[in-house]
């Protein structure tokens, strides 16, 4: 059973960047498939990106798409969110996700195909 750690949240105007990492401990990294979503205050979780085993398999949503990367470090066990041209609307706890194998990286894109999860870190973007 893996756990997982974020970090790197915090507060950033609006334009700005922030890098989240998420730690994982517990299980053979590389064999997980690996997301981040998001939940604002009031609205519910929703996919932000996901990638497979490599950097070289990753998917978006449509909101972040050209603004934030996502990339791993298996020898390092973390996965990483830069986030780029940051605005208002993507204020959220921002959380990492994991599920070990791996199918098409579309299939990701919903929170119930995650078993582990992060506690969240705080992303606040100002106007």
């Amino acid at each position: 059973q893996v756990q997982l750690v974020e970090s790197g949240g915090g507060l950033v105007q609006a334009g700005g960047s922030l890098r989240l990492s998420c730690a994982a401990s517990g299980g053979t990294f590389r064999s997980y498939t690996m997301g981040w979503f998001r939940q604002a205050p009031g609205k519910e979780r929703e996919f932000v990106t996901a990638i497979g085993w490599t950097d070289a398999d990753t998917y978006y949503a449509d909101s972040v798409k050209g603004r934030f990367t996502i990339s791993r470090d298996n020898a390092k066990n973390t996965v990483s969110l830069q986030m780029n041209s940051l605005k208002p609307e993507d204020t959220a706890v921002y959380y990492c996700a994991a599920v070990l194998g791996y199918r098409s990286i579309s299939y990701y894109t919903t929170s119930s195909r995650y078993p582990y999860w992060g506690q969240g870190t705080q992303v606040t973007v100002s106007s």
